[in-house]
């Protein structure tokens, strides 16, 4: 199949030039036609609306009440006796006890750090440590020897857990993203 080349072709057929041609309507309708038409029927709605406004209420009726005969006292009859218990669950569920051994935390020699962010401006991280002194929390701004970047610490924790939870309250106060290493003695 051969490659055309549309670019060089120009523009196809003639432009319309404004002409009556191009106000012509596809359908043969009139526009005041479907105007009288919606007219016609908001004007029954409303008349409908109207007639049933006016409504009278329909005369209540004053009727004596009817008194009904007491119906007949039927015997008293007992009760039939509640079904013995099947099942020895009853029995032995409060008496059993559930033993669990939980893991011993493994506590690590090296500490836990979370740092909540490195900045290339002071005070920047000064508004972070700041926003996270807002939660309760205490953190440091640390600048590393040659480097230029303010890092947000907080820390040292002892178990990952503590890290993991003030982390989890920083989240919370939509303070992200902060990061939990082990100290680099």
């Amino acid at each position: 199949m051969a490659n055309k080349d549309y670019v060089k072709r120009g523009r196809g057929g003639k432009k319309s030039t404004g002409g009556k041609a191009s106000k012509k309507r596809p359908s043969g309708r009139k526009p005041w036609r479907s105007g009288l038409i919606a007219l016609i029927l908001l004007g029954a709605f409303g008349y409908g609306l109207y007639t049933l406004s006016n409504d009278p209420e329909p005369p209540t009726q004053v009727t004596k009440p009817v008194v009904k005969p007491k119906p007949k006292a039927k015997p008293a009859t007992a009760l039939p006796k509640p079904p013995e218990e099947k099942w020895d669950y009853v029995d032995s569920l409060p008496n059993r006890k559930v033993e669990v051994e939980a893991k011993e935390q493994v506590v690590s020699e090296i500490p836990y750090i979370m740092q909540c962010g490195a900045f290339k401006l002071s005070s920047q991280a000064e508004e972070r440590k700041a926003n996270i002194a807002f939660q309760g929390l205490q953190s440091e701004v640390r600048k590393k020897e040659g480097s230029s970047w303010y890092r947000v610490v907080l820390g040292p924790y002892t178990l990952k857990r503590d890290a993991e939870r003030d982390r989890h309250k920083l989240q919370r106060a939509k303070i992200e993203p902060c990061a939990i290493w082990k100290q680099a003695q």
